[in-house]
């Protein structure tokens, strides 16, 4: 087992309430539970020695490891492959019925000999509530119950079970066709154990867990030319997102390094206003008007929820139940991913103030006017109250998308998505007339422009740039066009397009900004932002640069890892960093792929 493995070697597993990363090498090294926000059970990400981890692996793994995905599912098969046999292990999760919120989660594994004879061991070490909860055990040869504060877990497998200290070991030898289940499963103090797993029932299990996921992808409408790796983001974005809400994640992980060994550790376990907005048009395109129509009452519920008090109507992010509570703190008995310290539990940010996130719920909003006028009359009465308390508080410095820690600044971006915010506002309020300060939302709309052309205009560089009377180049202006704020063709656009080629595109790779030119209050440095090459891909299309876009996307593609997951970032040496999987960059991913597949359709029925 690699102390740390590298990031991109896992795959994810998951029920719509929780997930885990499974490694290439076959070792659950995070899991949280019951909810995505919740304190880790297996943490050995964050700590190997002192996270908790549960493996299930040949006990002699000299031969070559091979992971995939069941096509069109969320259902992992590891493969080991040797000369003595071949072995593999299935790892699943079942979804949860309906929408109901539970407490009861399990992690499925099957190890299977395909060919020859394996020997498989496996080790289960939970380490309840971020490793800070100790646990009691009690053992028979068919099942081990782990007893922690606030939670009970039982491991029950065909492979005879041993102690080990207060964990639990095992080893069986399988021959060619035979197969042992294990099952692990959370539940709250005193939960019984499920019935023993059966062959029948695990392999039931399986295909029910397929048939779910292969007849969901079937109800999208993408059938453009890059189907496989749409769908594959697609289903991640699914796996991301909290059933009972709708909410999603912006990752399933925390703590994971945007430079290993340094201090960019963030947790992503939370949901975003600006992820999810945007997520909405990406859904609608692929045809899932479900889970778009959720997301958008979940916001809806969070523009109401602060009506008659004060302060800002939205937060940047909340819990996956809309608790808007996420006390920042520093685990520090974990090491950190190959000691990328400290490990933070939480995220401070939620506390910044980002004003483009008005822009992104607007603009979320009016890209789903198609399923309906959201939440009615009073839902309208709160939007509209929203954008009477932006009128006279957008004109202020913010911390800015990227929510730096280095002090707030007229932030050009966060300029331009309260521009955003008016103008969709506006459309909204004629489209379904509805009563709204519309002469007030004109003139506050119009003054931002004239702001934003005037002050975040850099003469030098012949760009938009990142803050008011700076030069630093900001790849989230590349969402400018898309919006409508710019036109993509005009001169000042195409010469800021060229400027972030200059100065922040490497090799197609896409850098969010200069750290160095604009310090963000934190040390060290970052690699690419696998979002931003997807948002300069959409760019590149809206500037009728057809030929760069599909390259700069294919390209990209070669940056996934082997089952088509990507995290945050690409580092310097293709190595992909940050928190994992990052539900932005696969959102991101299929805007670029339908924007581009679009434009290639129109261009190849243009006669001549």
């Amino acid at each position: 087992m690699d102390r740390y493995p590298p990031i991109a070697e896992h795959g994810l597993i998951g029920d719509l309430q929780t997930a885990a990363l499974v490694s290439s090498h076959g070792v659950i090294d995070w899991f949280a539970a019951p909810r995505f926000d919740s304190p880790s059970v297996f943490a050995a990400l964050l700590d190997h020695d002192g996270g908790g981890y549960f493996l299930l692996a040949p006990e002699h793994p000299e031969g070559t490891w091979k992971q995939l995905y069941y096509p069109d599912t969320a259902v992992l098969v590891t493969r080991f492959m040797s000369p003595d046999g071949v072995g593999e292990i299935v790892d699943y999760m079942p979804v949860q019925p309906g929408s109901r919120a539970t407490d009861r989660h399990q992690l499925v594994r099957v190890a299977r000999a395909v060919r020859g004879t394996v020997r498989f061991e496996l080790s289960c070490r939970p380490r309840f509530d971020y490793a800070r909860a100790d646990h009691r055990l009690d053992l028979t040869p068919e099942r081990a119950t782990f007893h922690a504060p606030g939670a009970t877990a039982h491991l029950q497998s065909d492979i005879p079970l041993e102690q080990d200290g207060k964990d639990v070991r095992g080893a069986r030898t399988l021959n060619a066709g035979e197969a042992a289940a294990v099952v692990f499963t959370m539940g709250p103090p005193g939960a019984e154990a499920p019935p023993p797993p059966t062959t029948e029932g695990i392999t039931e299990g399986i295909f029910e867990n397929i048939n779910f996921w292969q007849l969901w992808v079937r109800t999208s409408r993408y059938s453009g030319r890059w189907t496989d790796t749409v769908y594959r983001s697609a289903i991640t974005l699914k796996l991301l997102t909290y059933a009972p809400t709708g909410a999603p994640v912006a990752a399933a992980t925390m703590g994971l390094p945007e430079q290993v060994g340094g201090e960019r550790n963030w947790d992503y376990r939370y949901t975003w206003v600006r992820d999810g907005s945007l997520s909405i048009r990406a859904l609608l395109d692929l045809g899932f008007v479900d889970e778009a129509t959720q997301f958008i009452h979940w916001l809806g519920d969070r523009l109401r929820a602060h009506e008659g008090s004060d302060g800002e109507p939205l937060q940047i992010m909340y819990r996956v139940d809309g608790d808007p509570h996420l006390t920042e703190e520093i685990l520090e008995h974990f090491e950190g991913y190959r000691g990328s310290y400290p490990v933070r539990a939480g995220n401070a940010a939620s506390d910044q103030l980002q004003l483009d996130i008005y822009g992104e719920a607007l603009y979320g909003l009016a890209e789903g006017r198609e399923v309906g006028e959201h939440a009615g009359y009073h839902g309208w009465k709160g939007l509209a109250a929203t954008l009477d308390w932006l009128a006279d508080s957008w004109d202020r410095p913010d911390e800015g998308i990227w929510e730096t820690r280095g002090g707030r600044k007229d932030f050009t971006y966060s300029r331009v998505m309260c521009w955003t915010a008016f103008d969709r506002g506006l459309k909204l309020a004629a489209e379904f007339s509805r009563p709204a300060d519309t002469a007030r939302w004109t003139r506050a709309r119009d003054e931002i422009l004239e702001q934003v052309m005037e002050r975040g205009w850099n003469e030098k560089e012949q760009a938009l740039v990142q803050y008011y009377g700076g030069d630093v180049l900001d790849a989230s202006l590349l969402l400018a066009p898309r919006v409508g704020f710019i036109s993509p063709g005009s001169p000042g656009w195409l010469s800021t397009l060229d400027a972030m080629d200059r100065v922040l595109v490497s090799d197609s790779l896409v850098y969010r900004y200069d750290p160095q030119a604009s310090p963000d209050g934190l040390r060290g440095s970052e690699g690419t932002f696998s979002l931003c090459t997807f948002l300069y891909v959409d760019a590149l299309v809206r500037a009728g640069r057809l030929a760069e876009a599909r390259y700069a996307f294919e390209k990209m593609q070669t940056y996934a890892n082997h089952v088509g997951l990507f995290a945050e970032e690409i580092g310097p040496s293709g190595e992909q960093l940050g928190n994992f999987p990052q539900a932005f960059t696969h959102l991101s991913l299929i805007m670029a792929a339908t924007t581009l597949n679009d434009a290639l359709d129109r261009l190849w029925r243009t006669p001549g």
